[in-house]
């Protein structure tokens, strides 16, 4: 298989399994991609993904021997679109876990996730223009709502890559380590997360993400029915409870 899945507790670990090829998205990984993230927003018990590849690298992109020879229909799906993620409508976080390159579409799949940490060697980069191609996965979507405007232009339009250190201070990485120790650090940030109750967690991440790619005006809509939602839960009462109690909430999910 070229996706593989794993269980660490809250947290659904999906792993592009292509290392011969560098982890590039074929069909098969596509469709792979867009079952793991299926059962990860399926399951109940799990309340964040991390996303990582089998070293040495996080993803090539597309597989261009199949970009080739098939057209786009291939690396894309219905519902997630490049990879299976690259469009995907879901809940619940994703942290990207990248040792060794994250190029061309693997970029935009790290950029379609939510919290990034990075090999302190990894590199990003989007090189489509030196194959005639440009980014049409997210990258000049959802860069420039990431880094300053100048800085995505010399990302996509010179299609050098740039260094994890970079990319840490420029906010694209939220955490580096060594690369024996990414997928660790991926999962306990994914543990940190977990910490929150569950269905605020994908509240806030609704709103928020609403407030960059719809407007203020949506966000704020959003926030004030998110809000007399959370109210409304189980979990609403536990927090402030626990809070006074001086232990550990215990969150149910509902």
């Amino acid at each position: 298989m070229s996706v593989r899945f794993e269980v660490r507790g809250r947290v659904g670990v999906i792993t592009i399994d292509r290392p011969e090829a560098r982890n590039a998205v074929d069909a098969a990984t596509a469709r792979g991609i867009e079952a793991a993230v299926d059962r990860l927003e399926a399951d109940d018990s799990l309340w964040v993904g991390v996303l990582t590849g089998t070293p040495p690298s996080f993803c090539a992109g597309a597989d261009l021997r199949v970009l080739e020879q098939g057209g786009l229909d291939d690396i894309t799906t219905e519902r997630g679109g490049f990879g299976g993620l690259a469009q995907r409508d879901r809940r619940k976080p994703l942290v990207a876990a990248v040792v060794g390159a994250a190029l061309a579409g693997g970029f935009e799949l790290v950029l379609a996730c939510d919290l990034v940490v990075a090999a302190r060697d990894s590199r990003f980069g989007l090189p489509e223009v030196r194959r005639a191609l440009i980014a049409g996965a997210g990258g000049l979507v959802r860069l420039p709502t990431v880094v300053p405007r100048n800085v995505a232009m010399h990302v996509a339009l010179t299609g050098e890559p740039i260094d994890a250190e970079t990319a840490h201070r420029l906010g694209i990485v939220n955490e580096l380590a060594d690369p024996d120790d990414v997928l660790d650090a991926a999962v306990a940030l994914a543990e940190r997360v977990c910490l929150g109750a569950p269905l605020a967690v994908q509240r806030a991440r609704q709103v928020l993400l609403a407030s960059v790619e719809q407007g203020a005006d949506v966000a704020w809509d959003l926030s004030a029915q998110g809000l007399r939602d959370m109210v409304a839960t189980e979990d609403f009462a536990e927090g402030p409870r626990a809070f006074l109690e001086k232990r550990a909430p215990t969150w149910q999910g509902r």
